[in-house]
């Protein structure tokens, strides 16, 4: 395993003790670019219902992950509400790089059923031999950009892909859903690479932009052999099992160590506590559902009450409306940022131990030294690299670490906001259709009051 080292356009932090790699020559222009993004807004996705809680942390982990940049432009704002008040100070950088996954297509051969789906990419950097590229990519794609980004770079922050198996096989492989799901998720992804200051310069980055399918395929088995690689796996669960024997572990890493657990610990319930939370309103729903009609059929037999009775199944009916669009923002907007945190949080851990891992192999080659009670020239010029590795890794991982809290803040605040802004929408449109109710019986009383008693 290789130590960090910084690429064009990553931040001081990270490329204070590093050497350039030689794949990067180009930085970032500070040109804006000419075309914006296309953000298309999805439509919502129906939850899936499950009985206990077993598959309630289960289904946690193939939510949907839709993307959750901003207040919803669809989602009608409250000229009452607090959060109006608000803004978020964090505004987007300037771009250059512009990735969207789309159009999902199926593929069904001889040996297997899979999917593809279009990766276009619009740039200005002048590392690339063109502004625009088209090419289709499937899942094993992304899992081999994903292990070599975490390879390059082990002690950065690579972002998390949703996983690769479904639920107990409740859900069809193939349905809209699930595909649709993987390419919210999938689109999301490589957008936080591409925004990721060191990530994006990556070579393989590149080349999974730019090369046609076969070219990819070619370049894959250019890397370690298959041997080689089950090595290296073995290695690292092994390693990740047990856990790094590390002497003097320095206390900003101690800190950041006991921060994931307890983060890991508060994100995974919220998420399992907020699907809760849907199951509930989704059984007020369906109770909300036959609630109105009920009112409509007794209205046809009691004729005094019949406008009366007819008046709360239309107020029951909007509400039941305004309800549905309420679980569609916890499904479209609340859910999917729990749920990328829940990832990042296995992530991090993962991180950490790596960097544990390079500083337990330098201190056991220290500990050899010491031990021989002689000089080594060898062993001493392995522990100069090795400690070179290490103020890399720690310095990588410090600035990234910085870099991932600051996007998590924004990103919960975004979600949470957007949420209350929902939620305060409901509210009010539910309170305004029952006093409108109100006022109309009010007014009915009025009229058949007889005079004499006016």
């Amino acid at each position: 395993m290789e130590a960090d080292r910084c690429a064009p356009g990553s931040p001081p932090p990270i490329a204070s003790s590093c050497l350039p790699p030689g794949g990067g020559q180009a930085a970032a222009p500070t040109e804006p670019p000419t075309w914006p993004p296309d953000p298309d807004r999805p439509a919502p996705v129906e939850l899936l219902e499950f009985d206990d809680d077993e598959d309630l942390e289960v289904f946690s982990k193939d939510a949907s992950l839709t993307e959750v940049n901003s207040f919803s432009p669809l989602m009608p704002t409250s000229p009452s509400s607090m959060t109006n008040q608000y803004k978020f100070e964090d505004e987007p950088e300037l771009k250059d790089l512009f990735i969207t996954v789309d159009d999902p297509e199926s593929h069904i051969t001889a040996l297997e059923t899979f999917i593809t789906y279009r990766v276009v990419t619009k740039t200005m950097r002048g590392e690339f031999d063109s502004s625009e590229y088209e090419v289709r990519r499937r899942y094993q794609d992304f899992l081999w950009l994903k292990g070599r980004l975490e390879e390059a770079h082990p002690t950065l922050i690579v972002p998390p892909l949703p996983e690769k198996f479904i639920m107990k096989g409740v859900v069809e492989r193939f349905n809209e859903e699930f595909i649709e799901t993987r390419k919210k998720a999938l689109h999301k992804f490589l957008n936080r690479i591409a925004d990721h200051p060191t990530l994006t310069f990556n070579e393989d980055l590149k080349i999974f932009l730019t090369a046609q399918a076969w070219e990819l395929s070619s370049h894959k088995k250019q890397g370690p052999g298959l041997l080689s690689r089950m090595g290296q796996t073995v290695k690292a669960v092994a390693s990740s099992m047990r856990g790094a024997p590390v002497k003097n572990r320095p206390e900003a890493f101690a800190e950041m160590m006991d921060h994931v657990e307890v983060f890991s610990q508060k994100i995974n319930l919220l998420d399992k506590i907020s699907h809760r939370v849907y199951r509930e309103e989704r059984d007020y729903f369906c109770e909300l559902k036959e609630f109105g009609p009920i009112h409509t059929l007794w209205s046809a037999s009691e004729v005094d009450l019949a406008d009366t009775l007819k008046g709360v199944a239309g107020c029951i009916d909007k509400c039941c409306k305004a309800t549905e669009k309420r679980m569609a923002g916890l499904s479209e907007i609340l859910f999917p940022t729990l749920h990328e945190y829940v990832l990042y949080s296995e992530i991090l851990t993962g991180v950490l131990k790596r960097r544990d891992h390079i500083q337990a192999e330098l201190d056991s080659k220290v500990d050899t030294l010491y031990n021989k009670k002689a000089e080594n020239d060898l062993l001493s010029e392995e522990i100069g690299k090795l400690e070179d590795k290490v103020e890399c890794a720690n310095n990588a991982l410090k600035a990234d670490w910085d870099r991932w809290k600051q996007s998590m803040r924004l990103d919960m605040k975004l979600a949470l906001g957007d949420v209350a802004e929902n939620n305060i929408h409901y509210y009010e449109q539910c309170l305004a259709t029952w006093e409108s109710f109100l006022t109309s019986q009010t007014d009915i009383c009025l009229e058949e009051e007889p005079e004499d008693r006016r």
